[in-house]
């Protein structure tokens, strides 16, 4: 199991909090995903060996944002 920070452009509001965990989260291999409004940080954890974190920034781009990593 692998855990990463994500500094993520353009988290505003719980619109984009609640947007980014429901798209995250349904994705296979991940197990947890907690977005900070105030950091604008998005904590992940997932399975390496089922999604990769390639994955899981395009689905926060296709959201609309921009991951500042």
């Amino acid at each position: 199991m692998s855990s990463r920070i994500l500094k993520v452009q353009g988290i505003t509001c719980q619109h984009c909090v609640k947007a980014i965990e429901k798209r995250v989260s349904k994705l296979d291999g991940v197990s947890a995903v907690a977005v900070n409004l105030a950091n604008a940080q998005v904590d992940v954890q997932f399975d390496e060996s089922k999604v990769s974190l390639a994955n899981i920034h395009d689905a926060i781009v296709d959201e609309g944002y921009v991951i500042n990593d």
